[in-house]
């Protein structure tokens, strides 16, 4: 765990951290075919990161994001034998070329479609999250604790953007602005789930199934006390294929609640195309 913790942070400090406010126009681009941007910070961050897990756990894969953009075959290693690293170089680039704080460098290490440990590290905001299963979360070291959302209370709520979802999953997401959710935007996806493991948010729901994206986030939410389950009441699943949408809380009864509350439109949500499983969601 401290190994890879180190190697999340050095590529940080190498990649991330001396081009951020400081890039240049011709080092932001936006990938073809997609609304998501990419940077320079995201591309050097990755190869950086790629070969330091590897050395970590000699006959690893490595499935990250920019690599799964170039070669969309490489995904498949989530379904293969080997352990698989999850990288995320830059999450919530768009706050990161736009200079805010709101974007952090994930991990995750997975083994026959398990998360087994994760990594969740905001530079700007000085907050480094790690994850392991059966052994907990924490926050700069202190144990994290989900706990459950007030009674009474609206539910906080932070959900996909909605000009990447299709018919039905746009139905699902206008069913929770309803009476007692609070909904809003997501950010940075890995800065939400620490927020639900940290007892700040009540829940997310995402259009989205992208491993790099959730991996780490949903086992620190597990770790922390909560749950998490698709619009079909089944598990999320690695490697895609998933019924979208799928949500994460801070405990067990409100996952059930934002399940109900996903499903109102509809008893029959469609499943996600496993090949198309990485692609669609917004930066």
């Amino acid at each position: 765990m401290a190994a890879v913790e180190q190697a999340v942070l050095k590529t940080v400090e190498d990649q991330v951290m001396p081009r951020w406010r400081q890039l240049a126009e011709h080092e932001v681009e936006t990938k073809t075919g997609s609304h998501d941007l990419v940077t320079v910070a995201d591309q050097r961050a990755e190869q950086q990161l790629s070969g330091a897990l590897r050395r970590l756990l000699p006959g690893s894969a490595v499935v990250g994001e920019e690599t799964v953009h170039a070669h969309p075959a490489t995904y498949a290693a989530l379904e293969g034998p080997d352990p698989v690293w999850i990288i995320d170089p830059i999450d919530g680039t768009r706050q990161f070329v736009a200079g805010d704080e709101g974007f952090c460098t994930m991990v995750a290490l997975a083994h026959d479609g398990e998360t087994l440990a994760g990594w969740i590290v905001a530079p700007a905001l000085r907050m480094t999250a790690t994850a392991r299963r059966g052994a907990g979360a924490f926050l700069n070291g202190m144990p994290l604790r989900a706990g459950s959302p007030e009674a009474g209370a609206p539910l906080r709520v932070a959900v996909s953007h909605p000009d990447y979802t299709d018919e039905f999953q746009e139905r699902a997401l206008r069913s929770l602005r309803t009476d007692g959710v609070d909904v809003r935007p997501t950010g940075s996806a890995g800065l939400e789930y620490v927020a639900i493991a940290h007892g700040r948010l009540d829940a997310v729901a995402y259009t989205w199934e992208s491993a790099w994206d959730h991996a780490a986030g949903l086992l620190t939410v597990a770790e922390a006390g909560g749950a998490s389950s698709t619009v079909a009441d089944a598990p999320f699943r690695l490697a895609g294929g998933n019924a979208l949408p799928f949500t994460a809380a801070r405990d067990p009864e409100t996952t059930r609640r934002m399940v109900g509350l996903l499903r109102d439109e509809s008893d029959d949500p469609p499943h996600t195309d496993s090949d198309d499983s990485h692609r669609g969601r917004p930066a």
